[in-house]
């Protein structure tokens, strides 16, 4: 039996992890004011000063910060964005597969497979990558949260800054809404896709092509987005708040529940969904 020629043999892991990560990477640059309107219209009501600038929807909030100061604030955070990308999407993407083989040894891919394999997969992604989120999400915030002055100078300077007045656990803030957002996104997304898929093709809908794949997808995104967002505005905040403004991550739920309402819970619910 003939071996595999250099163009047949399966990419190394390390190759895997370099594709995975540059491809997150441009996705990321490519997305990334979107992921600046989510952390903006999350964060917003937690402002003490009247005089900041209030946002109502994801163009409103991309326009606004865009006119009132320039287009590259949009992108404040990003070298943050792109580290967490290759700590965190590129080893969720290029160990998927390794992962999800472990879980089906001498057995064939069932759905609770996937879902072990991603809940691991992601567990060890935050855990290399809360730092790079932490960093992220506090430069994207609007620096008027905190007073009149930035709060950093670069995302350096935040990773110093936060280590030395936070501890080293502070780096890890969020880790726990983080986790919990991973479990709903891993389970909803693969059960939503699998039973809306089951469904349109049983019921002769649609045939199992293209766009029945498609259809699916976007109805699992919904649901998905449906479900973590209040868990990722949770994330957001508890990650961007000062130390001490909330004793915990229900102490965090818990006030903006009573103090703004259910809706606050689904704040830039449309841009986490595109």
């Amino acid at each position: 039996m003939l071996g595999l020629t250099a163009s047949d043999a399966p990419p190394t892991v390390a190759v895997t992890i370099f594709s995975a990560g540059v491809a997150a990477g441009v996705a990321d640059v490519i997305t990334f004011p979107l992921d600046t309107a989510i952390v903006r219209l999350q964060v917003q009501c937690e402002c003490q000063t009247s005089s900041a600038v209030r946002y109502k929807s994801v163009l409103g909030t991309i326009t606004t910060l865009a006119k009132t100061r320039g287009p590259m604030k949009l992108y404040n955070g990003l070298p943050a964005g792109l580290q967490r990308q290759i700590s965190f999407a590129s080893l969720r993407i290029s160990l998927y597969e390794s992962i999800q083989e472990f879980f089906t040894t001498g057995k064939e891919s069932n759905l609770g497979s996937r879902v072990s394999a991603g809940l691991t997969n992601g567990g060890v992604a935050v855990f290399i990558g809360q730092p790079t989120e932490v960093v992220k999400v506090r430069l994207q915030a609007p620096s008027s949260l905190h007073g009149p002055k930035p709060r950093y100078t670069g995302t350096y300077n935040a990773y110093r800054i936060i280590a030395t007045t936070e501890g080293l656990m502070g780096l890890w803030k969020g880790s726990t809404p983080n986790l919990t957002r991973i479990v709903i996104i891993s389970y909803t997304e693969l059960v939503t896709y699998d039973l809306m898929k089951e469904a349109l093709v049983k019921n002769n809908y649609i045939s199992d092509d293209v766009p029945c794949h498609f259809v699916s997808a976007v109805i699992a995104g919904f649901c998905t987005t449906v479900l973590s967002s209040p868990v990722d505005v949770v994330k957001t905040r508890s990650v961007n708040c000062l130390p001490g403004r909330y004793t915990s991550v229900s102490d965090c739920a818990m006030l903006m529940l009573t103090k703004e309402g259910p809706s606050a819970f689904f704040k830039g619910f449309v841009p986490s969904f595109l």
